[in-house]
């Protein structure tokens, strides 16, 4: 017997698909041809779900800053202060660990924010609220908060040129300064 799936799952499982599709190439590399190949559905059916690829791409963008916002929030589950900075740090590190494909997606929106309006307003929408809750679970002043999102991104772009592999002496020295030890 065959399972259907509800639209509200087809729609999660397209995302997936759109996330790691758009992760690898961008708003503008990307076919929907490609994506949907992936989520195992025709075309016309992305479209009726998504109305765009841009459209998508930003229900893609959406979805990950959604779930770095809850992987903050159950990091810091029960912890207020230094701690939950201590603890959301430590997730969001681990994070960028094991999943390439989020990271590589929070790069290409910001690369596409940088050339369209609608998903630079989703962008900052997104990054706003993770600001946000930082700010109120840790109670920390305006230069700590900037601190912990200038090192947040900083260790992006560590990331994405491999600090996990063998770095150069420079990224050891950046990652230390970031207080990541290698």
């Amino acid at each position: 017997m065959v399972t259907r799936l509800s639209a509200a799952e087809r729609k999660d499982d397209v995302l997936e698909a759109a996330i790691v599709a758009f992760a690898g190439h961008g708003l503008e590399g990307t076919s929907t041809e490609d994506i949907a190949r992936r989520a195992g559905i025709s075309q016309p059916y992305l479209f009726r779900l998504f109305g765009t690829k841009k459209e998508l791409f930003i229900a893609s963008v959406r979805r990950c800053f959604r779930e770095t916002l809850e992987l903050f929030q159950r990091a810091a589950e029960g912890e207020r202060g230094e701690e939950a900075l201590r603890a959301i740090g430590e997730a969001y590190q681990e994070l960028l660990r094991s999943d390439r494909t989020r990271l590589r997606m929070q790069m290409q929106s910001y690369a596409a924010a940088a050339e369209d309006a609608e998903v630079r307003d989703v962008v900052r929408a997104g990054y706003g609220d993770l600001v946000a809750y930082v700010r109120r679970v840790s109670g920390a002043d305006w230069p700590e908060v900037w601190q912990f999102f200038a090192t947040g991104m900083m260790l992006n772009v560590l990331a994405s040129m491999g600090f996990d592999d063998t770095p150069e002496p420079w990224m050891a020295e950046l990652l230390a300064g970031c207080g990541k030890e290698i």
